[in-house]
């Protein structure tokens, strides 16, 4: 198990390199930054800090106490089937799941608390999809990962699905200008799910798949217009700041009058940003200098010659 860990961990490295250069080789949105406004709130905050913690609370807090509790995975009512048969199963019924459960909450205003953070990123690439509240996270995993664990199944399809589950995620959001043709009607892909975090009223009801995109078209909700999308996000302001984020969910208020509230919350919310900006300046690439205008050091051994 623990080497089937390490390379689903491998191959998700992979891909995320493999989707970031299609994003700077076929771009869907031209002139999106590799490092966009967001980008390391939810890469720090909810790809690793809120994953591992949330990882941490769901098995060994949720799942595992169920079942021993109640025994169920001891029946093992899906453990000799064969380990293909096993994922495909749980990747449809659990797709099929979110299919409902995402269109509920477009339609519910409570559970468009737990779902909004995920449209607030007015840039949508690779990483985009990792944005998604706490709560809406708590639900969904559960729900994915208990029938696995309860059911008895193979214990290589956890990490078989959540490999699929995590290279699909960012798949759907990734900025690559793909275009699926036929396929597009069975298999979800960018070009549908782009429009979906597009800003534009006919998108907010459609678009709910995400592995499969036969949900949308056999219930209804699909859009996928010849046109690409110029506006992504939410039509209202939304806090920047993780934190305030999933604070925003519960009361509404302006993330600066609020970090302004209080000495300690200003001086958190100054630092985060000079964090932020320090990363940029070390990872940001030094631009070329052209002859019309030299370095000082060149400058200097010209006027000394």
């Amino acid at each position: 198990m623990q080497t089937l860990v390490y390379y689903t961990t491998a191959i998700l490295l992979f891909f995320v390199g493999l989707f970031i250069w299609l994003e700077r080789k076929y771009p869907y949105t031209k002139g999106l930054p590799l490092f966009r406004e967001g980008f390391w709130v939810d890469l720090v905050w909810y790809t690793l800090i809120q994953s591992y913690f949330l990882k941490i609370f769901i098995f060994d807090y949720i799942i595992l106490p169920a079942d021993r509790t109640w025994h169920l995975s001891s029946l093992r009512l899906v453990g000799s089937w064969p380990l293909v048969w096993q994922v495909l199963f749980f990747l449809v019924i659990h797709d099929f799941y979110i299919y409902w459960f995402h269109r509920w909450q477009h339609h519910s205003k409570l559970l468009w608390r737990t779902h909004e953070a995920h449209h607030s990123n007015k840039e949508v690439d690779w990483l985009a999809g990792s944005r998604s509240h706490a709560v809406e996270i708590l639900i969904n995993q559960t729900v994915e990962f208990a029938p696995i664990i309860l059911l008895g199944a193979n214990p290589l399809v956890v990490p078989i699905k959540a490999l699929i589950d995590a290279v699909w995620g960012m798949y759907i959001h990734s900025n690559i200008n793909v275009r699926s043709g036929r396929l597009q009607y069975v298999i979800n892909g960018p070009e549908m799910h782009q429009w979906h975090h597009a800003n534009y009223r006919e998108v907010f009801y459609a678009n709910f798949g995400t592995k499969f995109a036969c949900w949308d078209w056999l219930f209804g909700t699909a859009y996928l217009p010849d046109v690409k999308p110029e506006e992504f996000g939410l039509y209202y302001p939304y806090p920047r700041d993780y934190f305030v984020q999933h604070l925003f969910s519960v009361k509404r208020m302006d993330e600066k009058r609020l970090m302004n509230s209080h000495p300690l919350l200003k001086a958190y919310h100054s630092s985060r940003q000079r964090l932020v900006q320090a990363v940029r300046r070390l990872v940001a690439p030094v631009p070329a200098r052209s002859a019309a205008n030299p370095s000082p050091a060149a400058s200097a051994g010209k006027n000394v010659e």
